[in-house]
């Protein structure tokens, strides 16, 4: 049986990050695809605007658990119909927090940062009915650059719950799996990402914005695979690529992680394994197969006649907000039962009660390598991927049991150079001490 031996006071655990954009390139000047590259903070890190000091370590753990067991939920709601999937944007807890601006003069904005939404949208002047905000509300007004989207354009067809206003500008509403929401007009706005400046962006003005915001935020930027996302907005400028490299957060660890776009989003060496991305409704999310999972020498396969089969294409999410990873109960009972005769160690409780395998542990262990296997991608998951520690000295499976999703959590994806390339449908793995 396949060991590694690693302590677990290097787990990560809460999965907020703050962006800082970086770069000495403009799509307004570059001849050629733009490469850039931004940091990417912890939420509960030191260094961001959002540590709590009073909590502790495994009450930051707790929090993130519970935000990884209600964003599954609302990604199920997205996905059990197509109808329900284009009225309601899922997500929620705030995945990352993005300082941008837009317009001209340039206006800040601290916006999450969403790979589970496409729309980008911020609270604007005069607004009539806005939860409040730190942060002063953009003025349209003051902006040189901001333009109304018409309702017979393609931008407003663009996007699912688009209506006409009596003036023939664009309106939109997001309803989001929590019930907060978003309503106002479309427009178009130079936005910039540190030195980068993007022209004719199409984002939402908000002016009933309302439900769990906080008021440290003033909106969302929306990162998925959608039409009006931020991504598929650059896709030419970035030639559809762009990467992150999750660090595995500890007290001893301070290291930034990184997000790569075009140019720099290139992920290539010996060692790389790339799987397809398949297309499925919503556009919105970025849709893997996955064919099964060994455990140690345990291979546990996906039954042929599962509704999570390798024949049913596009069955797992890989998403870098969600803090597990998620699979169809069918399977997750029976790779458990395989964990359970691997692994050589004293059950436990998980004293958060959320998890259902967690093992006695002391300050260093051994436990089996996870092979996660996609299509095409064999990915070797270590011990800072499968198991996160819950108490000083009990570790849990960071894998859980879902009835109508599946989904490839961060921690999963800590130490690998994950890369998305929309061009040729594809996400890359490549170990990396990130």
């Amino acid at each position: 049986m396949g060991t590694n031996s690693h302590s677990l006071f290097s787990f990560p655990f809460a999965i907020t990050i703050f962006i800082i954009f970086f770069s000495t390139f403009s799509l307004t000047e570059a001849n050629s695809t733009l490469g850039f590259s931004v940091d990417l903070i912890h939420r509960d890190s030191q260094s961001s605007p959002f540590y709590n000091s009073s909590l502790t370590h495994f009450e930051r753990v707790s929090n993130a658990l519970r935000r990884s067991q209600s964003r599954v939920h609302y990604f199920s709601v997205a996905c059990m119909s197509s109808e329900q999937a284009s009225s309601e944007v899922i997500a929620i807890g705030g995945v990352y927090v993005m300082n941008i601006t837009l317009g001209t003069p340039p206006f800040n904005i601290l916006a999450i940062a969403d790979t589970g939404s496409d729309l980008i949208w911020t609270q604007c002047m005069p607004c009539t009915d806005c939860y409040k905000q730190t942060a002063p509300l953009f003025n349209p007004k003051s902006s040189s650059t901001y333009k109304d989207v018409p309702c017979g354009s393609s931008e407003c067809q663009d996007f699912p719950r688009s209506s006409c206003s009596d003036n023939d500008t664009c309106e939109y509403s997001v309803l989001y799996g929590d019930r907060s929401h978003s309503h106002g007009v479309l427009a178009t706005e130079t936005l910039s990402l540190g030195s980068i400046n993007v022209p004719g962006i199409v984002f939402g003005c908000g002016f009933d914005n309302g439900g769990t915001f906080s008021g440290d935020g003033s909106g969302i930027v929306g990162l998925g695979g959608g039409p009006v996302s931020l991504i598929s907005q650059m896709n030419s400028s970035i030639d559809g690529k762009f990467s992150y490299c999750l660090v595995p957060m500890s007290s001893q660890n301070s290291k930034s992680s990184q997000m790569h776009f075009g140019d720099n989003a290139i992920v290539s060496g010996l060692e790389v394994v790339s799987t397809p991305i398949i297309s499925k409704s919503p556009s919105t999310f970025y849709s893997l197969t996955l064919e099964g999972i060994t455990i140690g020498r345990q291979k546990v396969q996906l039954n042929s006649d599962s509704s999570s089969s390798p024949n049913a294409f596009g069955n797992i999410i890989i998403d870098s907000g969600t803090t597990l990873t998620y699979l169809r109960s069918d399977f997750y009972d029976r790779f458990e039962a395989a964990v359970k005769t691997t692994v050589k160690l004293q059950p436990a409780s998980d004293p958060l009660q959320m998890l259902n395998l967690c093992y006695r542990v002391g300050d260093n262990f051994a436990f089996p390598i996870i092979t996660v296997h996609f299509t095409g991608a064999d990915v070797k998951l270590n011990p800072i991927n499968a198991f996160v520690k819950t108490s000083n000295d009990v570790a849990c499976l960071a894998f859980a049991p879902a009835n109508t999703i599946a989904i490839f959590g961060n921690l999963a994806q800590m130490n690998f150079l994950v890369g998305y390339d929309l061009i040729k449908r594809t996400v890359s793995f490549k170990p990396t001490e990130c």
